[in-house]
């Protein structure tokens, strides 16, 4: 008898034994995404309803996982134009004005479906508590939490591929329930280094009928850099860091 409770509690704690943490889990998707600290390049595309397009090239850099300063290249009309993100603090630069101006996560710097959170986006983990973990028959189901009310969506529910561990899809919700917008990774590609992870980003919202944002990512490199480059101060020299 003794050792048929043994043999049953064993069968109990076994589904524990692989049990997925879900914080584990999040912190593995920030890391297969993008390094922690890195380099990269980007095409944001904009997509009217009735197919008109508008086309921008951004060289962004990070650090740690709140730090993120990003570089207009194209067009010609936003050329060394930069965005900068501290935590949940944003600010836009321009060339031939005073001084930097603040803007915030729900606005957007290119129109669009995009706002400034998913361009200038951190580490999920350091805006979203991870909640809770499902396995399905693709992956995993993730459902995290805003740590404030600053960050720019209340809930996401992310299905992440079990091979990779990245997205698949992502739904952002308002406090309120409602969905504001889906975003889709897909074009799964090795950038070298190890990382392996999708090279689209699509997005479309129930607010914006119509619309559709495309983001595609090259050459994501890791890059040490230092704090000073993350500054007010360096926002019109951020075309120096290209090419060292």
């Amino acid at each position: 008898m003794k050792r048929l409770s043994i043999a049953l509690l064993l069968l109990a704690l076994a589904p524990l034994a692989h049990a997925i943490d879900a914080a584990e889990l999040l912190r593995q998707v920030d890391r297969n995404l993008q390094p922690e600290s890195y380099e990269m390049y980007r095409k944001l595309i904009n997509i009217e309803p009735d197919g008109r397009r508008k086309e921008f090239v951004l060289y962004s850099v990070k650090k740690g996982g709140d730090k993120v300063l990003a570089l207009f290249l194209d067009p010609p009309s936003e050329k060394g134009r930069s965005t900068l993100r501290l935590g949940d603090n944003m600010w836009l630069y321009i060339p031939n004005v005073g001084k930097p101006l603040r803007i915030t996560s729900l606005q957007s710097v290119i129109g669009g479906v995009f706002n400034n959170a998913d361009i200038l986006r951190v580490d999920y983990a350091a805006e979203y508590a991870a909640e809770s973990v499902e396995e399905t028959s693709a992956g995993y189901t993730l459902k995290l939490k805003a740590k404030n009310a600053s960050v720019a969506y209340d809930r996401l529910v992310m299905q992440v591929d079990r091979k990779h561990r990245v997205p698949l899809t992502i739904e952002a919700y308002a406090a309120s329930g409602m969905l504001i917008k889906t975003l889709r990774y897909s074009e799964i590609k090795d950038f070298g280094g190890g990382l392996v992870r999708p090279a689209v980003l699509e997005t479309d919202s129930p607010l914006y009928q119509g619309h559709k944002s495309v983001m595609l990512y090259a050459n994501i490199k890791a890059r040490d850099l230092p704090d000073e480059v993350f500054s007010l101060n360096y926002m019109g020299r951020v075309d120096d860091l290209r090419g060292k």
